[in-house]
């Protein structure tokens, strides 16, 4: 296995050396481009520090469009699905998939827009939707479209003894690190954790490290909606994400009494049966509540009336230097603006 696990890296630096050999192989969009992704294949948090990300900038004035690949859709749409414009939702969970629909149904006042290929995406958040920035959601591997800045999210456990694929979870060797703007890290050690940051940083070779913290909000109930107390309750939790085991502890941490768990693989899509079989799981565990995440509550949906009380804990980001974050991005972006504007007088007077 470890042969194959070469070869893919092998790979995988080829591709990226190919792209970054000919700028011209990489589309250019008119807006800036915000990329936030990660090496590995799931878990480590980028689709809320892509929603983290897209408040800021919206927060900030801007009118960001967020370009996802709708991975896992079961109804795509020829051509580029609005999932969500600047006003509404436009689309459902089929057309969407469960990611961009989770994140066009938390975020007010941001665009989501689906495509295999993102470049018609953000051609037609500029041109319809009249974006002013890009975020590129799980995009530190997608080489095809130029972007301005480069956000890679990792938790300090991909480091060390975490392969490439097949037999690992990396997408790329962590040596692809150093093409990051600024490394966004979670689980950085509780002690001297400023030097234990900076460190890593060093020794990845990226510039700028922000650490992040992820945390479970107040559950929330879903018919009848509103705010559910789970401390001490007996919880039946249901999860199909890329890493269920790390939702469970995390609801256990919260206070309340995980009676039983149905893990199922990242994007599952539930059917009829399987929520029957939810509800009769939680009869004989004498779970008063199901929790779900935000993420898996998007392909639970079609099977509403629930035959049980229903809830989400959504995952809540905190950055405790979110202010300086905001503004080495926002400084950034006005320089990535001013390289386009320069660029541009350079082409015309040419």
């Amino acid at each position: 296995m470890q042969l194959f696990d070469s070869l893919y890296a092998a790979v995988a630096r080829g591709r990226r050396r190919w792209y970054e050999s000919n700028p011209a192989r990489r589309r250019v969009l008119e807006r800036p481009v915000v990329s936030v992704g990660s090496l590995s294949a799931g878990g480590s948090g980028k689709t809320p520090v892509a929603a983290y990300v897209a408040r800021l900038l919206r927060d900030a004035g801007e009118r960001p469009a967020i370009l996802s690949r709708g991975y896992a859709r079961r109804a795509p749409s020829d051509g580029v699905t609005v999932v969500r414009d600047f006003a509404e939702v436009r689309a459902d969970v089929e057309q969407a998939g469960d990611e961009p629909m989770m994140l066009a149904r938390v975020l007010e006042g941001v665009a989501v827009v689906v495509d295999a290929d993102r470049y018609l995406a953000g051609r037609l958040a500029e041109g319809r939707l009249g974006a002013t920035v890009h975020l590129l959601d799980d995009g530190f591997q997608h080489l095809q479209l130029a972007r301005d800045i480069d956000l890679l999210v990792m938790d300090a456990s991909e480091l060390d003894g975490v392969a490439t694929f097949p037999s690992g979870r990396l997408r790329e060797p962590v040596a692809a690190a150093t093409r990051a703007d600024a490394l966004l890290l979670s689980g950085a050690s509780e002690e001297d954790e400023d030097a234990k940051a900076s460190s890593i940083g060093i020794r990845l070779g990226v510039p700028q490290v922000f650490e992040f913290t992820r945390r479970l909000g107040p559950a929330v109930g879903v018919e009848p909606a509103g705010t559910v107390r789970i401390e001490g309750i007996r919880v039946l939790c249901v999860a199909g994400i890329a890493a269920p085991d790390r939702f469970f502890d995390a609801v256990r941490e919260s206070g309340a009494v995980v009676a039983a768990t149905r893990p199922f693989p990242d994007h599952h899509p539930f059917s009829g049966a399987e929520i029957h079989e939810m509800a009769e799981a939680a009869t004989a565990a004498g779970a008063e509540v199901v929790l779900t995440t935000e993420k898996d509550l998007e392909r639970m949906l079609p099977h509403r009336p629930f035959p049980f009380r229903l809830a989400t804990v959504p995952l809540v980001i905190e950055m405790p230097d979110g202010d300086a974050f905001g503004a080495w991005l926002m400084g950034r972006l006005d320089a990535a603006r001013h390289r386009r504007l320069e660029a541009a007088r350079g082409e015309s007077e040419g």
